[in-house]
């Protein structure tokens, strides 16, 4: 009974931040449709399926503020990261061979060395910030300057001949959102089932006015479910908790940063999943791939990076006691690893097919029974941790 109430609430974050984050898509797609392929899905749609990681931190930092909610924040960017380079690609790929769209994707090398090597810097700039005792305001500042340099980069690289053919290919875009929103039906409905497209568009026609004020409360819906995902987490891991008006639970009595590396990560990444499902059933495989990495970047550098600068310039510097600072350098150079693979297996070849995707699949698995190992005090996986830890503070101390 301890920990079925916070499943089950994360059950329903899950559910509400899904509904939402289909509305934040529709109006995200539509306000970012003259973009290229592979642009669009690093920078629009990465932005928007990580909203949920970026209030999911933000809240851990200003519920718990300390460094354990600061973790908590590492956590889920960390856990989404891994879940997003290595469940949502393959699941998107599987499930276009299923449907037998496919036999095999073919994907772009050049997008995704562009978007992998740009990940991996991220993560390596994050990994030596972040390996203080002290956090302060400029930390998170550079943070969120690496995300506008990505920007800017990806920006530039978007050539005029792609940015033509979206101008074009606009008529062909809108007539396709008509098309479906003649099968939406009533604005009761859309209430019932939080289909927020029912309720913002109806049978209308898309426009900007009614884009972003779906966007906004798409928003507003996201951040606030993030809120009791939050709670959650820390009831899960605490020893004990109490709810008013039912009393109180035994928690597992665990690091606050292990639950949110497997429960708030994989809640947090169901936009993620969907997008790049339906992007790989439309035959956007680059899409497909850019937002799961995008999404990565937006994590590490705005997810953390905002709350961190906004945190330390209300409350001051953040400390960080030494066993927090050695478990989220472990975390953060397994995910700098694990991301170095990914990438590796991604550009092995211009096609990826049930093998690559079983092959992610296998590595993630073995992620979640570390992360199992680790919270239980496993001693195989605390000689990894302190094998990862070691390899951080040489190269620190060199």
């Amino acid at each position: 009974m301890g920990t079925f109430i916070p499943l089950l609430l994360i059950t329903f974050c899950c559910i509400i931040i899904w509904r939402a984050g289909d509305g934040f898509m529709t109006a995200s797609e539509y306000i970012g449709r003259n973009l290229s392929e592979g642009v669009r899905g690093a920078t629009i749609n990465a932005i928007a399926s990580s909203m949920p990681e970026f209030f999911t931190s933000l809240f851990f930092l200003f519920v718990l503020k300390d460094a354990e909610g600061f973790s908590g924040g590492i956590g889920t960017t960390a856990g989404s990261a891994i879940f997003n380079g290595m469940v949502i690609p393959a699941l998107a790929v599987l499930a276009v061979i299923a449907m037998k769209v496919t036999k095999r994707v073919h994907v772009s090398r050049k997008v995704l060395l562009r978007d992998g090597i740009s990940l991996i810097i991220a993560e390596l700039i994050f990994l030596i910030l972040i390996s203080g005792s002290t956090l302060y305001w400029y930390h998170g500042m550079i943070l969120m300057g690496v995300y506008c340099v990505y920007i800017v980069f990806m920006f530039s690289t978007m050539k005029r001949s792609d940015a033509e053919k979206q101008v074009e290919d606009k008529l062909a875009e809108e007539a396709a959102f008509k098309d479906k929103e003649e099968s939406q039906g009533s604005f009761l409905k859309g209430l019932i089932t939080f289909d927020l497209e029912r309720v913002f568009i109806g049978k209308k026609e898309i426009s900007k006015v009614s884009a972003w004020f779906l966007l906004s409360f798409s928003t507003l819906a996201i951040a606030s479910v993030c809120y009791f995902l939050v709670l959650a987490c820390e009831w899960i891991g605490s020893d004990t908790y109490t709810i008013s008006g039912l009393g109180t639970f035994n928690g597992l009595g665990i690091p606050v940063m292990f639950v949110a590396l497997i429960l708030a990560s994989a809640a947090s990444s169901f936009p993620d999943t969907i997008i790049s499902i339906k992007d790989a059933k439309n035959g956007q495989y680059d899409d497909a791939i850019s937002n799961a990495l995008g999404s990565n970047i937006f994590d590490i550098c705005f997810a953390l990076g905002f709350p961190l600068f906004v945190f330390t310039m209300i409350k001051g510097p953040l400390e960080m006691p030494p066993a927090i600072v050695d478990l989220s350098s472990e975390l953060r150079f397994l995910l700098w690893l694990l991301t170095v693979l990914a990438v590796i297996i991604f550009t092995g070849s211009a096609y990826f097919g049930k093998r690559k995707a079983f092959l992610l699949l296998g590595i993630y698995v073995l992620f979640v029974l570390y992360v199992i190992g680790r919270g239980t005090g496993n001693e195989f996986a605390q000689s990894i941790a302190d094998g990862l830890v070691g390899v951080v503070k040489f190269f620190r101390l060199s």
